[in-house]
């Protein structure tokens, strides 16, 4: 697959960067080696960072069925993890290429229009996945139930505590979408369970060592902690490591995700639950929706992608890695 290079970086930037992102970088496949196909076939996908193994996994959908329908993907994610100012610096480089098509999710809901309004202007079809955007036009909008995950989930940790305890969240970035509708329905099922209390909400920005250095604040701060509540889990990973290492590993932790590692802290007990948040569902849809924008096909205006509690009764089909998964077909989503 192709990525994204800038001329004007300055070359030694660029191999220090290279090193820094090269694991990193591996696990989600951004690399050269893409052949170029009709210039209308092709597409330009965005993530938000190169750390995340959620991002690993929509990456993994997008070439799954870009694979499966002939068309060429150049990959593009900041090598700073959600930095808006690298991410902007990507779009301008996509309206200088002009892709077919792009799939786009954005660090910034609202930092990043005015470069989608650009490519609006000059007619690049754009489906938004993974994060609602706060202004532009979509062919498609593809994205989970934010906050119907949140709520379940949360009602599930609970049901497990009992109906009681004391709980803490960690938010993903504040203002974007994912993280503000998952924090809504967490808050959402306190309401149902008035003897669970909320001792903290803190952000750790979908970031793992965010999150343990958070979690390990708050357990300093609070000598009884139930329940952990995470937006995402690469966060609940962090939780966990902080409450392992602090000797509270009765401590029951809940993410949003289903990524590969946290279905295996389920099947080991590290990780009470995860609601599924499919990445790789999601990179097959917002593919197939950009390449039927393409090739004038009907889509919805917007997909919304459900997704079930994973415990230790339902996880193994969450066990597959990202490239050994199979897409969905159109007319089930269609159907959805």
């Amino acid at each position: 697959m192709e990525t994204n290079s800038k001329p004007e970086r300055k070359a030694a930037r660029a191999r220090v960067a290279r090193r820094m992102a090269a694991a990193c970088a591996a696990a989600l496949g951004i690399g050269h080696g893409a052949h170029a196909l009709a210039a209308n076939e092709t597409l330009a996908a965005f993530y938000k960072n190169q750390v995340d193994p959620h991002f690993a996994l929509v990456h993994a959908g997008v070439d799954a069925e870009a694979k499966l329908l002939g068309v060429s993907v150049t990959h593009y994610a900041p090598t700073r993890p959600n930095d808006l100012g690298e991410q902007l610096s990507e779009l301008e480089d996509v309206s200088v290429k002009k892709p077919g098509a792009v799939l786009f999710m954005g660090v910034n809901p609202r930092g990043v229009v005015p470069e989608i309004e650009k490519l609006n202007a000059i007619g690049i079809p754009i489906v938004n996945y993974n994060d609602r955007v706060a202004g532009g036009k979509f062919a498609s909008v593809v994205v989970a139930d934010d906050y119907d995950l949140g709520l379940d989930v949360a009602r599930y940790l609970f049901k497990r505590l009992g109906g009681k305890g004391n709980v803490v969240i960690l938010e993903g970035v504040k203002g974007s979408t994912t993280s503000d509708e998952r924090v809504r329905g967490f808050r959402k099922a306190l309401e149902e369970f008035p003897n669970v209390h909320l001792l903290a909400s803190q952000p750790a920005n979908y970031q793992r060592l965010q999150a343990l250095q958070t979690m390990e604040n708050l357990i300093q701060s609070n000598p009884k902690i139930d329940g952990v509540l995470a937006a995402a889990d690469v966060m609940a990973m962090g939780a966990i490591e902080a409450l392992e290492a602090a000797g509270q590993k009765q401590t029951q932790v809940v993410g949003i995700g289903g990524v590969p590692e946290s279905v295996k802290a389920i099947k080991d007990g590290r990780l009470l639950a995860t609601a599924e948040f499919n990445g790789f569902k999601m990179g097959c849809i917002a593919t197939m929706a950009a390449v039927r924008t393409l090739r004038k096909e009907p889509v919805p205006s917007t997909v919304l992608i459900k997704g079930i509690v994973i415990d230790k009764t339902n996880y193994a089909p969450f066990e597959l890695p990202g490239d050994q998964r199979q897409c969905p077909a159109w007319s089930d989503v269609a159907r959805n």
